[in-house]
């Protein structure tokens, strides 16, 4: 078997990868919405693919991984390396969980992710509120994370929160950083307050907190909040759109508080986790398929974290429902460490009506079923999927011209 095309469209928000064999199979790899601005880095990946055999997927992805980088670059390797999970699969007519070790668990944990309400403010009753109305949702999620301090407007609306840089870039995850004040962080306080309240012990609150904090604060905030039994506090010293790791500062925070420190969306590749994981430098980590390279690489860096005791919760609010097939087969593999994954929905909800393969209802008790499918067990209605083709890719979908 051998490729004979790669393909990608921006369909909605999202870039598709289509990779289309000589056999007519293809598989498909999604992007996440806030990154249509790669598609010409993906199809520059092209021309080294062509006559490939995708069922070979590491001698595949041996051509192309080092051309990947911190987000948002590795995003165009990780569709690349999904499309040719989904053509192995298929190929073998197995899911493509088979492939990477079989499965270990028949329903996979979810997190709210980008099931969310918009706040109406920033004050503590305007925390309370959202996450009651998050645990009043039909997925009934076990866990609830919440944004919080520079992952949130908090930055700007609470006046004199922080001391620091603000962000007037434009850029989506360009980093507002610098010490927060003592109001911003009884106003944090106070917010978490609110929402434990709400929720007592029967769902559990994670936060997403940066990144942008300066170490002291870091500290000061977790220890602040070890009463509360957070699930763990999320990119505080470095994280979204991030280009470096610093474990050393990581390590001196953890080693701090008894409340879990997590990291870990906008990594890419293992390489880039060994110190974090080696020097139990944070509790959890959060890699994300879309991101880091695959989901080989994801599986690779959990079995690393499984053995040095750090659990594994796996980033992907914005992945789409394609992602989310990525999402189950490879969660499907990982070892005890895995606590959940963050759940993305539909980035509009047309898309509902293009994807086939996943259940109805996705979600039930917080849990979603594995998918038995070949390959990553999910695919685009092309008849319903053409009106939202731009006219340059009105062929995305046709089967490649004989050579």
């Amino acid at each position: 078997m051998k490729i004979v095309d790669l393909r990608c469209a921006v369909i909605g928000r999202h870039p598709i990868v289509r990779i289309v064999t000589d056999e007519g199979l293809y598989g498909l790899g999604e992007v996440e919405h806030t990154k249509g601005y790669l598609k010409p880095w993906i199809l520059h990946f092209r021309e080294v693919l062509l006559g490939s055999d995708p069922t070979d997927v590491e001698r595949c992805m041996l051509k192309i991984r080092q051309r990947g980088s911190f987000k948002p670059y590795g995003a165009a390797v990780s569709a690349i390396e999904h499309a040719l999970w989904d053509i192995a699969g298929k190929a073998a007519g197995v899911p493509a969980y088979k492939l990477l070790g079989g499965k270990v668990r028949d329903r996979v944990r979810v997190y709210n992710g980008s099931v969310r309400k918009r706040r109406t403010g920033d004050n503590p009753e305007d925390f309370a509120a959202q996450v009651k109305w998050m645990m009043e949702q039909p997925e009934k999620f076990f866990m609830i994370k919440q944004g919080i301090g520079f992952h949130s407007t908090m930055k700007t609306s609470v006046d004199g929160f922080h001391y620091g840089i603000g962000d007037n870039s434009g850029f989506h995850g360009a980093m507002t950083q610098g010490a927060i004040s003592p109001r911003g962080i009884s106003h944090m306080l106070e917010c978490v307050a609110a929402m434990k309240e709400v929720m007592g012990e029967s769902v559990s609150l994670a936060l997403d907190c940066g990144p942008g904090w300066m170490l002291p604060d870091a500290i000061r905030f977790a220890k602040a909040v070890e009463k509360y039994n957070i699930a763990w506090l999320e990119d505080m010293l470095t994280g979204d759109y991030v280009p470096w790791v610093n474990p050393q500062a990581y390590r001196e925070l953890t080693t701090a508080t008894s409340t879990p420190i997590h990291t870990g969306e906008q990594i890419y590749l293992r390489h880039n986790f060994k110190e974090l994981i080696e020097t139990q430098a944070v509790r959890v980590i959060g890699p994300d398929p879309a991101d880091i390279g695959g989901i080989a690489e994801l599986k690779w860096v959990a079995e690393h974290a499984y053995m040095h005791q750090i659990l594994m919760a796996p980033h992907g609010t914005a992945n789409g429902l394609l992602g989310l097939g990525a999402l189950i087969n490879v969660c499907a593999t990982l070892p005890a460490n895995f606590i959940a994954f963050e759940y993305p929905s539909a980035s509009d909800t047309w898309w509902s009506d293009l994807v086939t393969g996943l259940p109805n209802p996705i979600v039930t008790d917080s849990m979603i079923d594995i998918l038995e499918a070949p390959g990553l067990g999910v695919d685009i209605n092309a008849e319903a999927a053409r009106p939202y083709l731009k006219e340059e890719d009105a062929g995305f979908f046709d089967a490649p011209p004989r050579r």
